[in-house]
């Protein structure tokens, strides 16, 4: 009886451990420096949905990992998360933590999900400028 006890343990344990791995997400975002070259960690990331009246509510928050990415915006569903969305870098506080100066406190990124792919959008960041573009 303990045997299948523990047993059932490790099974239902990494069972789980599987289910998380397989986990996808539909969007995810990246920051680059360009200033230092280097990717741009702990900048966090407020994702919100705009609604039929033109508010927006928050959806998700993240923060970017070492390499400057959220991987896991919007866990991926069978009817999607098609919308109109934007993505809210607070940059600030991130050129100040690097004693830098900065013209954007934040930058705001608005695009469409229009089907079930995958939605990657990257910026590159300097403290006057940025870019970004819909990568995959």
């Amino acid at each position: 009886m303990k045997k299948n006890f523990i047993f059932l343990l490790f099974f239902t344990f990494f069972s789980l451990a599987g289910i998380a791995q397989n986990e996808s997400y539909q969007l995810s975002s990246h920051i680059l420096d360009i200033h230092t070259g280097k990717p741009a960690p702990g900048v966090e990331i407020i994702l919100s949905k705009q609604d039929a009246s033109g508010r927006w509510s928050v959806v998700e928050k993240r923060q970017t990992d070492a390499n400057g990415r959220v991987k896991d915006f919007l866990r991926t569903t069978p009817e999607g998360h098609h919308g109109i969305y934007k993505l809210t870098y607070l940059v600030g506080p991130y050129f100040e933590s690097q004693g830098q100066d900065t013209f954007y406190p934040f930058i705001e990124v608005v695009f469409q999900i229009k089907d079930n792919a995958h939605y990657h959008v990257p910026i590159t960041l300097s403290p006057y400028g940025y870019s970004t573009y819909r990568g995959n």
